[in-house]
């Protein structure tokens, strides 16, 4: 378990970031760090329990897909703990039926990985109510696919054929769109 140090925690908001992808929790917990937020770090969904029993954070930060559990339930409990919470909930399996899931549960926003860090403090710093702009530059549709495979992918521990296999996609389709550069 990640955390900062006691100086910076009595400097900034209390934050909760629970995601179990550690090079990612690592980078978005230095930035949150640098926005101002007092970051506590947990790998674990039983982790983030116990720091938001201790901690009765503000603001949380919690992935969807946790390895010992789903995030929602976080969510819930995070509400139950402090009604004014604010938890914007991140993923890398976005689709409506999850976001919709995510927002009845207390989140105030729902985000697709790889999340932009200022779109993550946008989320968390937002007024009650407010809706959310639409980003500058949103990806493209080629951008937003090529995502996805490179997500299923990386999931099937980089074997092409199962990889190919879960995306209904010939083996050969898929090694050439591999091979080429990611779109813009």
């Amino acid at each position: 378990m990640a955390s900062v140090p006691a100086e910076t925690e009595t400097a900034g908001i209390p934050l909760l970031l629970c995601d179990d992808d550690a090079p990612f929790r690592q980078r978005l917990q230095v930035m949150l760090t640098r926005k101002g937020f007092a970051v506590t770090a947990v790998g674990s969904l039983a982790e983030a329990r116990v720091e938001a029993a201790k901690l009765r954070p503000s603001h949380a930060v919690v992935d969807m897909r946790l390895d010992d559990g789903n995030g929602l339930d976080l969510v819930t409990e995070l509400r139950a703990l402090s009604p004014d919470v604010r938890i914007v909930v991140l993923t890398g399996y976005g689709n409506l039926a999850t976001a919709v899931a995510a927002v009845k549960a207390g989140a105030v926003d729902y985000l697709a990985k790889p999340a932009d860090p200022e779109d993550i403090v946008r989320a968390l710093s937002a007024e009650a109510g407010a809706r959310p702009e639409a980003p500058p530059e949103p990806m493209s549709a080629d951008r937003v696919r090529w995502e996805h495979i490179q997500r299923v992918y990386e999931l099937c521990d980089r074997n092409v054929s199962e990889t190919a296999r879960r995306l209904k996609m010939h083996r050969r389709t898929l090694q050439r769109i591999l091979a080429k550069r990611s779109p813009k």
